[in-house]
């Protein structure tokens, strides 16, 4: 009986040291893990700053040289329409009681 607990014993040593040898790489390959990924985020990191500054200033491109033109050439021939069809019905007695154009 003494002779099956030295042997179990003994291998329970031997996988204790195989257990704790991975360990220490494990722990050295999770380190090697966050510095590489630390070299890769930061330069990716910095092109990201730089893409979102481009994408901000073309929107603001576009907003001043085709939206904010648009909309005022857009509300200038709306009003205009509405103007001429409002003298249109009035100026031929086209209007009636109630009609709000």
């Amino acid at each position: 009986m003494g002779t099956v607990r030295d042997i179990a014993i003994i291998i329970l040593a031997i996988e204790s040291f195989f257990i704790g040898a991975a360990l220490i790489f494990l722990t050295w390959q999770l380190y090697r893990l966050i510095k590489l990924l630390e070299q890769e985020i930061k330069p990716l990191i910095s092109s990201l700053q730089d893409t979102a500054g481009t994408v901000q200033g073309t929107a603001h491109f576009v907003n001043e040289a085709v939206v904010t033109p648009t909309m005022k050439v857009t509300s200038t021939v709306s009003a205009a329409k509405q103007t001429a069809r409002f003298l249109w019905k009035t100026k031929l007695g086209f209007a009636k009681k109630g009609d709000n154009a």
